[in-house]
């Protein structure tokens, strides 16, 4: 029970801290709106994990 709560209090932490960055600091990035970086910035976090997830399955697999 206390490490599924420090996981989620840690998760919700982590989340803001992702967010104020975003907000207060998303300005002072000079990128231009454009169709290719907003499919980049959407679908970059599901490649990413499907790389780790690919890498622990080879790897669990190995040992």
């Amino acid at each position: 029970m206390n490490n599924s709560l420090s996981f989620i209090i840690k998760v919700a932490i982590a989340s803001t801290l992702l967010s104020v960055l975003i907000k207060y600091g998303g300005s002072q990035l000079s990128l231009t709106p454009t169709v290719s970086l907003s499919l980049i910035i959407v679908c970059l976090p599901s490649v990413i994990l499907a790389l780790i997830m690919g890498w622990r399955i080879i790897y669990s697999h190995q040992s």
